[in-house]
Protein backbone atom coordinates (compact mmCIF):
# COMPACT_ATOMS: atom_id res chain seq x y z
CA UNK A 1 0.00 0.00 0.00
CA UNK A 2 2.72 2.48 0.96
CA UNK A 3 4.64 1.66 -2.21
CA UNK A 4 1.61 2.40 -4.38
CA UNK A 5 1.04 5.70 -2.61
CA UNK A 6 4.67 6.61 -3.28
CA UNK A 7 4.49 5.53 -6.91
CA UNK A 8 1.06 6.75 -8.03
CA UNK A 9 -0.24 9.05 -5.31
CA UNK A 10 -3.17 6.75 -4.59
CA UNK A 11 -4.06 3.14 -3.91
CA UNK A 12 -7.19 0.99 -3.71
CA UNK A 13 -7.82 -1.77 -1.19
CA UNK A 14 -10.62 -4.32 -1.23
CA UNK A 15 -12.65 -5.01 1.90
CA UNK A 16 -10.61 -8.02 2.99
CA UNK A 17 -7.39 -6.02 2.70
CA UNK A 18 -8.91 -3.16 4.72
CA UNK A 19 -9.98 -5.53 7.49
CA UNK A 20 -6.56 -7.17 7.56
CA UNK A 21 -4.76 -3.80 7.51
CA UNK A 22 -6.54 -2.39 10.56
CA UNK A 23 -6.78 -5.71 12.39
CA UNK A 24 -10.56 -5.89 12.26
CA UNK A 25 -13.13 -8.48 11.28
CA UNK A 26 -15.54 -7.87 8.39
CA UNK A 27 -18.43 -8.07 10.85
CA UNK A 28 -16.80 -5.44 13.04
CA UNK A 29 -16.60 -3.08 10.08
CA UNK A 30 -20.12 -3.83 8.90
CA UNK A 31 -21.48 -2.99 12.37
CA UNK A 32 -20.86 0.67 11.50
CA UNK A 33 -23.10 0.72 8.41
CA UNK A 34 -26.38 1.26 10.28
CA UNK A 35 -25.02 4.56 11.63
CA UNK A 36 -25.53 6.09 8.17
CA UNK A 37 -29.30 5.95 8.66
CA UNK A 38 -31.32 9.07 9.56
CA UNK A 39 -28.48 11.54 9.14
CA UNK A 40 -29.35 15.26 8.91
CA UNK A 41 -29.59 17.06 5.59
CA UNK A 42 -26.58 19.12 4.49
CA UNK A 43 -28.01 22.66 4.53
CA UNK A 44 -24.92 24.30 3.01
CA UNK A 45 -25.23 23.10 -0.59
CA UNK A 46 -24.99 26.17 -2.82
CA UNK A 47 -26.71 24.42 -5.71
CA UNK A 48 -29.88 24.25 -3.60
CA UNK A 49 -29.94 20.46 -3.63
CA UNK A 50 -31.18 18.21 -0.84
CA UNK A 51 -29.40 15.09 -2.02
CA UNK A 52 -26.67 15.05 0.65
CA UNK A 53 -26.91 13.95 4.28
CA UNK A 54 -23.88 14.39 6.48
CA UNK A 55 -22.21 14.21 9.89
CA UNK A 56 -18.76 15.55 10.74
CA UNK A 57 -16.39 15.28 13.70
CA UNK A 58 -12.72 16.01 14.32
CA UNK A 59 -9.98 14.06 16.07
CA UNK A 60 -6.30 14.32 16.91
CA UNK A 61 -3.84 11.44 16.78
CA UNK A 62 -0.56 12.08 18.56
CA UNK A 63 1.88 9.92 20.49
CA UNK A 64 -0.07 6.80 19.47
CA UNK A 65 -3.26 8.14 21.06
CA UNK A 66 -6.54 9.11 19.36
CA UNK A 67 -8.73 11.75 21.03
CA UNK A 68 -11.82 13.51 19.81
CA UNK A 69 -11.39 17.25 19.32
CA UNK A 70 -13.90 19.87 20.36
CA UNK A 71 -16.67 20.09 17.78
CA UNK A 72 -15.69 22.56 15.10
CA UNK A 73 -16.75 23.89 11.74
CA UNK A 74 -15.53 22.33 8.53
CA UNK A 75 -13.66 24.98 6.54
CA UNK A 76 -11.75 24.97 3.27
CA UNK A 77 -10.16 27.83 1.33
CA UNK A 78 -11.61 28.78 -2.04
CA UNK A 79 -8.38 27.56 -3.64
CA UNK A 80 -9.40 24.00 -2.81
CA UNK A 81 -13.18 24.23 -2.95
CA UNK A 82 -14.43 26.91 -5.34
CA UNK A 83 -18.07 26.09 -4.57
CA UNK A 84 -18.15 25.80 -0.78
CA UNK A 85 -14.79 27.22 0.25
CA UNK A 86 -14.35 30.32 2.38
CA UNK A 87 -17.33 29.55 4.61
CA UNK A 88 -17.68 27.87 7.98
CA UNK A 89 -19.92 24.86 7.62
CA UNK A 90 -21.27 23.45 10.84
CA UNK A 91 -22.61 19.90 10.68
CA UNK A 92 -24.13 17.67 13.32
CA UNK A 93 -21.38 15.58 14.96
CA UNK A 94 -20.83 11.90 14.41
CA UNK A 95 -22.89 10.03 17.00
CA UNK A 96 -21.19 8.92 20.20
CA UNK A 97 -22.37 5.37 19.53
CA UNK A 98 -20.33 5.47 16.30
CA UNK A 99 -17.20 7.10 17.72
CA UNK A 100 -17.03 4.54 20.53
CA UNK A 101 -17.07 1.50 18.24
CA UNK A 102 -13.82 -0.40 17.96
CA UNK A 103 -13.89 -0.36 14.16
CA UNK A 104 -14.12 3.44 14.10
CA UNK A 105 -11.16 3.82 16.46
CA UNK A 106 -9.09 1.35 14.46
CA UNK A 107 -9.85 3.07 11.14
CA UNK A 108 -8.73 6.51 12.28
CA UNK A 109 -5.77 5.21 14.24
CA UNK A 110 -4.40 3.08 11.43
CA UNK A 111 -4.82 5.87 8.92
CA UNK A 112 -2.70 8.09 11.19
CA UNK A 113 -0.11 5.34 11.67
CA UNK A 114 0.09 4.85 7.90
CA UNK A 115 0.55 8.61 7.49
CA UNK A 116 3.43 8.45 9.98
CA UNK A 117 5.01 5.70 7.89
CA UNK A 118 4.70 7.80 4.76
CA UNK A 119 6.56 10.67 6.45
CA UNK A 120 9.00 8.41 8.26
CA UNK A 121 8.35 9.89 11.69
CA UNK A 122 5.63 10.26 14.31
CA UNK A 123 3.59 13.42 13.86
CA UNK A 124 0.49 15.11 15.16
CA UNK A 125 -2.40 14.34 12.82
CA UNK A 126 -5.51 16.50 12.69
CA UNK A 127 -8.29 14.27 11.40
CA UNK A 128 -11.71 15.18 10.04
CA UNK A 129 -14.23 12.39 9.55
CA UNK A 130 -17.28 12.86 7.34
CA UNK A 131 -20.21 10.48 7.03
CA UNK A 132 -21.94 11.06 3.69
CA UNK A 133 -25.15 9.75 2.21
CA UNK A 134 -25.80 10.92 -1.36
CA UNK A 135 -29.32 10.02 -2.44
CA UNK A 136 -31.48 10.50 -5.51
CA UNK A 137 -34.17 12.62 -3.85
CA UNK A 138 -33.65 15.27 -6.54
CA UNK A 139 -33.48 12.66 -9.30
CA UNK A 140 -29.70 12.93 -9.30
CA UNK A 141 -27.16 13.02 -6.49
CA UNK A 142 -23.73 14.66 -6.65
CA UNK A 143 -20.97 13.17 -4.47
CA UNK A 144 -18.60 16.02 -5.41
CA UNK A 145 -20.65 19.05 -6.47
CA UNK A 146 -17.44 21.12 -6.37
CA UNK A 147 -15.99 19.04 -9.22
CA UNK A 148 -12.44 17.69 -9.44
CA UNK A 149 -10.55 19.00 -6.43
CA UNK A 150 -7.94 18.62 -3.74
CA UNK A 151 -8.89 18.96 -0.07
CA UNK A 152 -5.90 20.93 1.22
CA UNK A 153 -4.74 18.15 3.54
CA UNK A 154 -2.02 15.51 3.45
CA UNK A 155 -4.06 12.33 2.95
CA UNK A 156 -7.66 11.53 2.05
CA UNK A 157 -9.35 8.16 2.63
CA UNK A 158 -12.65 7.31 0.96
CA UNK A 159 -14.37 4.18 2.26
CA UNK A 160 -17.31 2.78 0.31
CA UNK A 161 -19.96 1.85 2.86
CA UNK A 162 -22.87 0.95 0.60
CA UNK A 163 -24.44 1.45 -2.83
CA UNK A 164 -28.17 0.79 -3.13
CA UNK A 165 -30.20 0.93 -6.36
CA UNK A 166 -27.97 3.40 -8.21
CA UNK A 167 -25.85 3.77 -11.30
CA UNK A 168 -22.96 6.19 -11.69
CA UNK A 169 -20.69 7.29 -8.90
CA UNK A 170 -17.54 6.64 -10.90
CA UNK A 171 -14.39 7.82 -9.15
CA UNK A 172 -11.81 9.74 -11.15
CA UNK A 173 -8.26 10.39 -9.94
CA UNK A 174 -5.94 12.68 -11.88
CA UNK A 175 -2.26 13.50 -11.46
CA UNK A 176 -2.06 17.09 -10.22
CA UNK A 177 0.92 17.85 -12.49
CA UNK A 178 -0.09 16.06 -15.69
CA UNK A 179 -3.14 14.98 -17.74
CA UNK A 180 -2.75 11.35 -16.61
CA UNK A 181 -5.77 9.94 -14.81
CA UNK A 182 -7.63 6.75 -13.95
CA UNK A 183 -11.32 5.92 -13.62
CA UNK A 184 -12.97 3.19 -11.58
CA UNK A 185 -16.07 2.58 -9.48
CA UNK A 186 -15.90 1.55 -5.84
CA UNK A 187 -18.71 -0.97 -5.38
CA UNK A 188 -17.66 -3.35 -2.60
CA UNK A 189 -18.69 -2.32 0.93
CA UNK A 190 -15.57 -1.32 2.91
CA UNK A 191 -13.32 -1.02 -0.10
CA UNK A 192 -10.99 1.96 0.22
CA UNK A 193 -9.43 4.65 -1.94
CA UNK A 194 -6.44 6.29 -0.23
CA UNK A 195 -5.05 9.51 -1.76
CA UNK A 196 -1.94 11.62 -1.37
CA UNK A 197 -3.76 14.95 -1.58
CA UNK A 198 -0.72 16.96 -2.71
CA UNK A 199 -0.20 14.75 -5.74
CA UNK A 200 -3.65 13.95 -7.10
CA UNK A 201 -7.01 15.56 -7.82
CA UNK A 202 -10.19 13.54 -7.37
CA UNK A 203 -13.93 13.59 -8.05
CA UNK A 204 -16.91 11.24 -8.27
CA UNK A 205 -19.57 11.44 -10.96
CA UNK A 206 -23.28 11.96 -10.18
CA UNK A 207 -25.52 9.04 -9.27
CA UNK A 208 -28.94 8.20 -10.68
CA UNK A 209 -31.56 5.78 -9.33
CA UNK A 210 -32.18 2.29 -10.64
CA UNK A 211 -35.90 2.31 -9.97
CA UNK A 212 -37.64 4.71 -7.62
CA UNK A 213 -34.75 5.78 -5.40
CA UNK A 214 -31.24 4.91 -4.28
CA UNK A 215 -28.26 6.14 -2.32
CA UNK A 216 -24.48 5.95 -1.90
CA UNK A 217 -22.89 5.92 1.58
CA UNK A 218 -19.23 6.78 2.14
CA UNK A 219 -16.89 7.59 4.99
CA UNK A 220 -14.36 10.26 4.04
CA UNK A 221 -11.44 10.83 6.41
CA UNK A 222 -8.85 13.56 5.89
CA UNK A 223 -5.53 13.84 7.71
CA UNK A 224 -3.52 17.05 7.98
CA UNK A 225 -0.23 17.36 9.83
CA UNK A 226 0.06 19.66 12.85
CA UNK A 227 -3.14 21.71 12.54
CA UNK A 228 -6.65 21.85 11.17
CA UNK A 229 -7.70 24.12 8.34
CA UNK A 230 -9.31 27.18 9.92
CA UNK A 231 -10.94 30.30 8.58
CA UNK A 232 -8.46 33.10 8.03
CA UNK A 233 -9.12 35.88 10.54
Amino acid sequence: MNNLLHQRGFCILDAASVANWIGSSPNELCSLASDWENMPIDLHLKDGGRYRRRRHSSFIFENSKLVQAQHRAHWQPLDYNALHGGMERWFEPVLEQTVCKSAWIKILSFLAKTSNQMYGKDMKWCIEAHQFRIDTTDGIGRPTPEGAHRDGVDFVAVFMINRVNIKGGETRVFDAQSPHGERFTLTQPWSLLLLDDARVIHESTPIQPLGSSGYRDTLVVTLRANNFQDAIA
